[in-house]
């Protein structure tokens, strides 16, 4: 397992990202002052992002249906806990974006290379009350066996 948001586990036979980046920001208005250079104030955290980026072949890892299940999960609005392999917990994250583009093709329309990248924004910690659960279809696709 290289990762888990919620129930879905970034893995091999699902979605292996090749690349993870993240950006942390904090916030520092500022005022504008005569003669002077502007005034900044330390206003707290800003927005943290992570995208996850990678290339999909079908014949060997996840597909379509593996970024369908993200976009099931996207289109709740919930907010999913975040955690590496390693144990690490990221806490609660959203994912705001979805990028797919396919190429090298067979006859029947399927891609055989789908290159992907996710973005996932971090919200409160505090706020449980985001927290996603498994979609009734999520569930039936992974009886199905085919996530």
């Amino acid at each position: 397992m290289l990762m888990a948001l919620g129930m879905f586990v970034f893995e091999t036979r699902s979605v292996p990202y090749q690349e993870l980046k993240r950006i942390t920001e904090w916030r520092h208005p500022s005022q504008s002052r005569v003669g002077q250079r502007p005034a900044y104030q330390f206003a707290g955290p800003g927005a943290d992002t992570i995208t996850l980026s990678g290339t999909l072949l079908p014949t060997f890892t996840g597909g379509r249906f593996s970024l369908d299940e993200i976009r099931e999960m996207a289109d709740q609005g919930n907010a999913w806990p975040l955690v590496e392999g390693t144990g690490r917990q990221y806490g609660l994250w959203v994912v705001t974006r979805v990028e797919e583009t396919s190429s090298h093709f067979f006859r029947d329309g399927a891609a055989e290379k789908i290159e992907f990248n996710l973005t996932l924004e971090h919200v409160d910690d505090e706020r449980t009350d985001l927290i996603g659960r498994l979609a009734l279809p999520a569930v039936a696709r992974l009886a199905g066996g085919y996530v």
